[in-house]
């Protein structure tokens, strides 16, 4: 379910380099979209979500809760929702539309769709934009890396650990 052995050095080291891949497509593709979005007069994406300081509690300038945050979400987000949603998901649902024309691409939307509203009840629509694109992504990269789900899970990590640095920081991004 991709989490691969990952031989010798140049294997693991390579791990970075993808990950950082994965993070900077993940970037260019939600502020490329967030832009056209508002270029045609869409404005959600780039609007505050209500309930979202609520959701995290007092994070600026609270080090403990950062801390906390950033553990919690490395391990429930960033190793957790990539088993699912693509060592999981994504291979089950390739097996059960093995016999369907594209049936990766399928699996990948089909599982990006369910990642999006997952976050939704928490972040709204703009929650489902913004995770059913890195859902898409995310599983592309996953089966480009031949199922390994180690750098997906290092650059979901990065990925929240910049959402809530910024919240701590106070940068609101």
């Amino acid at each position: 379910m991709g989490l691969c052995k990952l031989p010798g050095l140049k294997a693991k080291l390579l791990v970075v380099p993808q990950a950082m891949a994965i993070f900077v497509t993940v970037l260019l593709s939600i502020v490329l979209l967030t832009k056209g979005l508002e270029a045609i007069g869409l404005t959600f994406m780039s609007e505050p979500i209500d309930g979202e300081v609520e959701r995290w509690g007092d994070l600026q300038g609270n080090l403990p809760m950062y801390l906390i945050l950033i553990a919690l979400s490395w391990v429930s987000a960033g190793f957790g929702e990539e088993m699912f949603f693509r060592g999981f998901l994504i291979t089950r649902l390739q097996t059960a539309f093995n016999s369907i024309k594209f049936s990766s691409a399928i699996s990948v939307l089909l599982a990006a769709l369910l990642f999006g509203y997952v976050h939704y009840y928490y972040q709204g629509v703009a929650g489902l934009v913004n995770a059913g694109v890195i859902g898409v992504i995310f599983g592309m990269y996953f089966l480009l890396y031949k199922r390994n789900l180690w750098p997906l899970v290092v650059a979901h990590g990065c990925i929240n650990s910049l959402g809530f640095t910024s919240e701590f920081m106070g940068w609101g991004l």
